[in-house]
């Protein structure tokens, strides 16, 4: 057995290595996304005032005011939301007291109370999720 050799090591690389892979989301509708991290408002946190955000929300507080945005909505089941809410899609597991305006999904889960109205192109509506208002479904003209 030889311990001493004159072989050379091989030079490592000097790129930095790969960013680990995106872990696909399963989606209701049986399709996948990839995972994203988005921001919350955690519970025992109260806003009065307008919400904006443009990518991701979800809410396990109180807001009192507007909610606008371009992304995607979800008010957890400690979330209350009093005011209305604009965003591209809305998934309600709390309360809300005003309308709902999605551009692209609303989904009212189990155990959820909605109190106003809804308008969405897409409704999902539990059946054991309390609604008191009316609903525009479908595209708009």
């Amino acid at each position: 057995m030889n311990m001493f050799s004159t072989r050379k090591p091989e030079p490592q690389p000097s790129t930095p290595p790969p960013p680990p892979p995106v872990v696909p989301v399963p989606q209701p509708n049986g399709a996948s996304a990839p995972a994203k991290s988005g921001n919350v408002l955690s519970r025992g946190v109260s806003i009065k005032g307008s919400v904006k955000f443009s990518d991701q929300l979800l809410i396990d507080g109180e807001v009192e005011g507007a909610i606008d945005s371009i992304g995607a909505l979800t008010i957890a089941e400690n979330g209350f939301i009093r005011g209305e809410v604009r965003a591209k899609s809305v998934k309600l597991q709390g309360k809300v007291e005003g309308n709902i305006s999605a551009t692209e999904r609303c989904e009212l889960v189990a155990g959820c109370t909605l109190h106003g109205d809804v308008e969405a192109p897409r409704l999902v509506v539990d059946e054991n999720a309390i609604f008191l208002g009316s609903a525009k479904v479908g595209a708009p003209k």
